[in-house]
């Protein structure tokens, strides 16, 4: 079993930056890709971005490319996002979430999810 827990979000002005992080505990970290999901109101919860074991990351939404970025460490079991230009419409509550192998952009592939972090975008 694997716990996340999200934090660092909150009020932005439009073209601010928010670095959100994703904190684990209860199981080898190093073993799991974890993924970045937001959920706008009225909208269904998309993948926007996921880091692998490796470290490496694949974006999903093509809204955040060349904005969003972020990186992993497994010795703090810690996954941030960096969110730079930001827009009213990254507006959403951002989950991260977890599973064994390989990065995936599906909802349903992964079975650990922390409570998300709302990211609201205003001025």
């Amino acid at each position: 079993q694997l716990q996340l827990v999200e934090s660092g979000g909150g009020l932005v002005q439009p073209g601010g930056s928010l670095t959100l992080s994703c904190a684990a505990s209860g199981a080898t970290f190093a073993y799991y890709s974890i993924g970045w999901f937001r959920q706008a109101p009225g909208k269904e919860r998309e993948g926007v971005l996921c880091f692998s074991r490796s470290g490496g990351s694949i974006t999903y939404a093509d809204s955040v490319k060349g904005r969003f970025t972020g990186s992993r460490d497994n010795a703090k079991k810690t996954v941030y996002l960096q969110m730079s230009s930001l827009k009213p419409e990254d507006t959403a509550v951002y989950y991260c979430a977890a599973r064994l192998g390989l990065c995936s952009g599906q909802l349903d592939e992964y079975p650990f999810w922390g409570q998300g972090t709302q990211v609201t975008v205003s001025s």
